[in-house]
C-alpha cells in the first residue's frame, strides 16, 4: 500500500525517515514551488494594489471604464490562477495520484483562458482566434466531465476535488 505523502511542513518532519527517497523529493519539491508561487503571489497582490490606488485614487479614472476594467479584472484573475496553482501543489499530494492531478490542471487552464477571454479586445482580435478559445474550452469540460470519477453522476460533489 502506498504511503500518504505528508501535507504539511510538521507532517514533513514527523514523516521524514519513513518516506522513500522519491517522496521525499517529491514533497520537498512541492513545498519549494509553494513558497515560490506564494512569492510571486505576494508580489502581484503588491503591484495590483498600487496599480488600482494609482489608476483608480490618484488619476481618478473611472474603474467602470472597460479598460481599466479589464486590466484590473485580468490582474485579479492572474492572482486567483496562481492560488489555485499554489493550492493544487500544496493539497495536491495524495498517495494514489502523485503531485499533479490533472483534473486540476484542467481546471488551471480553463481560469486562464477565461481570464485571456476577459481581458482580451474584441475589436483587435482575429475570429479564428476567438473560435480558437472557444473550442479550447469545450475540449477542456469535454476533459473535465470525463475525468469524473467512476459511477458518480456528472452532477455529484465529491468531499475532495
Amino acid at each position: 500500500m502506498l504511503k500518504a505523502l505528508p501535507r504539511t511542513l510538521s507532517h514533513l518532519r514527523r514523516d521524514w525517515t519513513g518516506l522513500s527517497m522519491y517522496q521525499r523529493f517529491e514533497a520537498l519539491i512541492a513545498w519549494v514551488l509553494s513558497v515560490v508561487i506564494g512569492a510571486v503571489i505576494l508580489v502581484a497582490l503588491y503591484r495590483l494594489l498600487i496599480g488600482v490606488i494609482e489608476t483608480v485614487v490618484l488619476r481618478g479614472l473611472n474603474p467602470l471604464d472597460h479598460s481599466v476594467f479589464q486590466r484590473v479584472f485580468g490582474d485579479i484573475m492572474t492572482l486567483l490562477i496562481a492560488l489555485e496553482f499554489n493550492h493544487s501543489l500544496h493539497y495536491g499530494i495524495s498517495p494514489r495520484r502523485g503531485i499533479v492531478h490533472a483534473k486540476l490542471v484542467v481546471l488551471i487552464a480553463a481560469l486562464a483562458i477565461a481570464r485571456k477571454i476577459i481581458v482580451m479586445d474584441t475589436l483587435e482580435i482575429a475570429p479564428a482566434m476567438v473560435a480558437a478559445l472557444g473550442v479550447l474550452i469545450v475540449c477542456l469540460a469535454v476533459a473535465y466531465h470525463l475525468m469524473r470519477e467512476p459511477g458518480r453522476p456528472s452532477g455529484a460533489r465529491s468531499g475532495s476535488r
